[in-house]
């Protein structure tokens, strides 16, 4: 029992004299595994249409109910997205989600995506419940990313 208890010490001494790195959380940002699944984006394709086409295929792979989309008809003289129908309501409520990817895997079109962005917080709850102006992405340039996660194909064609 003895030589468990110096045992147990040593390690604690060894681990005690190595030298720490602190990051300076506000000032200096971790930068993110390539797979890491932060906050929801919704594309756009480069001609500016949304790339949502109101399938609420995202809405019914979610296992926990997080999405809402409420679809519409498309006017065809002045179209909104590439089909025949798009979003004309879409939030997710991200206090609700586990962030686990479904919802960007049963898109057909590659319109939802999950961004690095882990910093989000509020001081109500009502704050958290994200609607589609706040979670459409206008170029690719603004999250980059998402070019290190994704192809190109999946990104910029109608898949």
């Amino acid at each position: 029992m003895l030589s468990e208890v110096i045992q147990g010490m040593w390690v604690t001494i060894k681990h005690s004299l190595r030298s720490r790195e602190t990051v300076q959380y506000p000032e200096v940002k971790e930068e993110m595994p390539v797979g890491y699944r932060g906050l929801h984006k919704l594309l756009l394709w480069e001609d500016g249409l949304e790339r949502c086409v109101g399938c609420k295929l995202c809405s019914a792979a979610c296992p926990v109910d997080c999405i809402y989309v409420e679809s519409a008809e498309n006017d065809p003289g002045n179209p909104t997205s590439k089909g025949e129908r798009y979003a004309s309501i879409y939030e997710i409520n991200e206090l609700r989600c586990i962030f686990c990817g479904y919802c960007e895997e049963a898109c057909p079109v590659g319109a939802v995506v999950l961004g690095n962005q882990y910093e989000f917080c509020e001081d109500d709850r009502d704050k958290f419940i994200y609607e589609k102006g706040d979670l459409l992405v206008g170029s690719m340039e603004e999250v980059p990313e998402l070019k290190a996660r994704y192809s190109e194909q999946k990104l910029l064609k109608y898949v």
